[in-house]
Parts: structure tokens; sequence; C-alpha cells
């Protein structure tokens, strides 16, 4: 059950992502729904290596560089999923970061430890 609301909590959270920047265009609840649920199976299963095959540049620029594989994620979601666009690579990359934030304030707020 708690997977149930977490996923519904991540689409609500990228539902609300075009409120806050005009380059995310978001069209449906539904498309919201796919889109999360693709972006977290992209985070769960194509991340990790990634973030190994990255991992000597992401230790030369002190870890700046998982910014750039987020937003690479949260991009290559975008040009999957119908519906669901951004405009470019550095708008990817702060929706990805207003996306983990959006989502972490609305878990800590309606899920209970």
């Amino acid at each position: 059950m708690r997977l149930l609301i977490t996923w519904i909590i991540n689409a609500v959270a990228l539902l609300a992502l075009p409120y806050f920047m005009q380059s995310v265009r978001v069209e449906s609840f539904g498309t919201a729904l796919v889109a999360a649920l693709v972006l977290g199976l992209v985070n769960t299963l194509i991340r990790p290596l990634l973030l190994l095959l990255t991992l000597p540049v992401t230790v030369l620029t002190l870890g700046l560089f998982i910014f750039v594989v987020n937003g690479l994620m949260f991009w290559a979601v975008a040009n999957l999923v119908g519906g669901f666009r951004v405009e470019g690579f550095g708008s990817a990359i702060l929706a990805a970061i207003l996306y983990s934030i959006l989502s972490w304030v609305l878990s800590s707020l309606l899920l209970d430890k």
C-alpha cells in the first residue's frame, strides 16, 4: 500500500512541476502516473549503472555530476512518455532537482514513519 501511495505522491509532484517551470509540460494526471512509474523504473534499473560508469567524473566534480545524471534520466523519460515534455537538457536538470524536492516534501507531509 505504501508503494502505491508513494507512486501517487510522485505523480502529484510531477503534475505540480509545470506550475513552477514553464519548460515542463504534463498533459494529464494519467500521463503523470505513467511518467512517475517510468521515472521510478529508470532510476531503479538504469541510474545505478550510469552512476558506476561515471564514477571518475563524479569524483572529479565532487559529486556535482550526479545532477547531470539525474537530469539525463528525467530528460530520457520525458522523451519516452507521450504527453510529458521538457524543453531542454538544462531545464531537465532543474526540473529533476525541483521534482525531487517536491516529492520529498509531499512524502514527508503525507506518509507516516
